[in-house]
């Protein structure tokens, strides 16, 4: 197996995709609109429930070939019409020997052919979902072993976003033009993948590709859900893809099973089909059964004259954010970092609120679990701090432990109690991780938090949109890539960046630099010390924080008054030196010291006209 696409370099797929533009695309195998093209279901589902085996299902290729083929021909002989090669999660990933990766994508490919050859029915190189960092050199490689094997047909499916494969489509449209490519997304009951990208971007991405012959969903949804989603879609220009799962998993005795739905399931896919998806089959959860029964009832499917789905149309992740663009006031905002508490007793945080608020403050943001050491969740400190204490809010959200469902809950719970301002952070990692469970779950990264807040500003908000802000790390060893990031969370829907703590000269040219290279309102971190122990501390303990060694030293032996007031003198004079590029400050509250921070406040509006 050829291993000169594993390593992928960045930006490439830009690159190869521009090239690709340029290329006359061969013509697909023609779909019949008066007949649907059904695909089989299941087969990771149905092998386990046959057999019983836990271990990935592709390497019975290798262990049990005839329990692949058996199942290949059940589903065929159910009345599939196309097949799928049992190498969902054949990847560098799942199998990360490449000659044992090698060996099951050829004998699931030799074993597919060999069922769909009794058959006349059409072979499909099936590529699945893969999440890792290096996923699109991943899709490059299996897509490379396939077009090896005499592959023409594919279906990369369960995708969370469309991007990532884009070089594997470009390498088969070079080797094979008139090759057939097929791209499916997995998108939940809310439309949203897990990478949070919503439908309606994901399809007009696929469909606005030439690279690509048909797009649609699969995985994640039941039938019914599905079916919903369709609806809302609007006008598709290109064949429709509908393989949704049986329904929901059920948890019996600690196994996940399906019911058998098998005569409901058939029912739906044919509405799937009068609403206009072409392409159709099954998902987790579905049998031979099941496509026995979808294909009498697609048989008798009537499919309506001019279906067109008419629905709003989400825009993309390109689009103009809400709050972008530099404000013309002299005046500059300030937003002061609290932490929630670690306990339930929050009178600290709301006294501190209103007293800040008084002292001229605009926003409270609120840290989410900072170190990761649990504290109060965010959200619902920032609503009872805007309750009570009379100030906004700006909560940050973190992608850490928490899946799009609780980030979507907690999004919908915020916009019940008026919060219209959210701050973007990966989130620190958990301090414990050499032991087997502890790892942080990170579902979405922050660019996919954003994009997610993002369609859901188009989708939910409408009429009150978030405005997002991001991450700004100006004390970046490799600034310039800091800034493509930063280009990128802008370009994904957020209007507000807030930096990490500047203490360094290098620190403040990298914020000049950003403003000169950034369209966007950027707010200036200030991180006034509370003394000698508390700068020992972070510079040695939080990742991210570089501090003069001069000015470490003068806070040494000094009493806490004498340190607030060389932390709050050296917090001003870097204040002013980022005073006209900055849109707004972002004061932390340093260890509770609220005087240290209504000290410097006081020194930033001197600077007012």
């Amino acid at each position: 197996m050829s291993t000169r696409y594993w390593k992928f370099p960045a930006g490439y797929a830009t690159i190869y995709w521009n090239h690709i533009l340029i290329r006359k695309v061969g013509t697909s195998m023609p779909l019949d609109p008066s007949r649907p093209l059904l695909f089989d279901g299941a087969f990771g589902t149905y092998y386990y429930s046959l057999t019983g085996d836990e271990a990935p299902c592709e390497l019975a290729n290798l262990t049990s070939p005839d329990t692949v083929l058996r199942i290949h021909r059940e589903y065929l002989a159910a009345g599939a019409r196309a097949v799928k090669t049992n190498t969902f999660a054949a990847n560098p990933v799942s199998l990360p020997d490449p000659e044992q990766l090698s060996r099951v994508i050829e004998a699931g490919w030799s074993l597919a052919e060999r069922a769909a050859k009794e058959t006349g029915a059409r072979v499909f190189a099936d590529i699945g979902g893969n999440n890792a960092e290096t996923a699109p050199g991943d899709y490059l490689a299996v897509a490379e072993r396939f077009l090896e094997l005499g592959a023409r047909e594919f279906l990369f499916e369960t995708l969370a976003s469309f991007d990532e494969v884009l070089p594997a489509l470009g390498l088969i449209r070079e080797r094979v033009p008139g090759a057939t490519v097929f791209v499916s997304f997995a998108v939940s009951q809310d439309g949203y993948s897990r990478r949070g990208h919503y439908c309606r971007v994901l399809l007009e991405a696929a469909e606005n590709c030439p690279l690509v012959d048909a797009a649609g969903f699969n995985c994640a949804c039941g039938p019914s859900h599905m079916a919903n989603l369709l609806r809302n879609l609007g006008p598709c220009r290109k064949p429709l893809i509908a393989m949704p799962n049986s329904g929901y998993p059920s948890s019996i005795n600690g196994r996940v099973l399906f019911e058998d739905n098998a005569g409901y399931f058939a029912q739906k896919l044919a509405a799937l089909y009068e609403a206009g998806a072409e392409i159709l089959g099954g998902c987790c959860g579905t049998t031979p059964r099941h496509i026995t029964l979808a294909a009498e009832a697609l048989a008798a499917a009537a499919r309506p004259a001019g279906t067109g789905l008419p629905g709003p149309s989400v825009p993309g992740p390109g689009a103009a954010a809400p709050g972008g663009g530099r404000p013309g006031a002299r005046r500059k905002t300030i937003a002061v970092e609290l932490d929630p508490p670690f306990d339930y007793d929050c009178s600290f945080i709301l006294s501190a609120s209103a007293e800040l608020r008084r002292g001229g403050v605009d926003f409270i943001t609120v840290t989410d679990s900072p170190l990761s050491r649990t504290r109060a969740d965010s959200l619902m400190t920032a609503a009872k701090i805007r309750r009570e204490a009379g100030i906004e809010v700006l909560p940050h959200i973190s992608c850490r432990d928490k899946n799009h469902i609780a980030l979507r809950a907690g999004l919908l719970g915020a916009a019940f109690e008026g919060i219209s301002h959210v701050l973007v952070v990966t989130g620190d990692p958990p301090t414990q991780t050499e032991s087997r469970g502890r790892d942080g779950v990170f579902h979405l990264s922050s660019f996919d938090l954003i994009s997610y807040i993002h369609s859901m500003n188009t989708e939910v908000f409408a009429k009150n949109p978030f405005v997002v802000g991001g991450a700004l790390n100006v004390n970046a060893v490799n600034f310039p890539r800091e800034l493509e990031r930063a280009k990128k969370k802008l370009s994904l829907g957020a209007s507000a960046l807030f930096t990490q703590p500047i203490f360094s000269d290098a620190a403040v040219e990298n914020f000049l630099t950003a403003r000169r290279e950034l369209d966007c309102r950027l707010f200036a971190g200030i991180l006034p010390v509370a003394g000698y122990k508390n700068a020992l501390f972070l510079i040695n303990e939080v990742s991210g924080i570089e501090i003069p060694p001069q000015v470490v030293e003068a806070l040494r032996d000094k009493t806490l008054e004498e340190a607030a007031k060389i932390s709050i003198a050296y917090s001003a004079g870097i204040a002013r030196r980022v005073y006209d590029a900055a849109d707004g400050f972002y004061i932390m509250t340093p260890l509770r010291k609220i005087a240290i921070v209504h000290g410097l406040i006081e020194e930033i509006r001197r600077e007012e006209t």
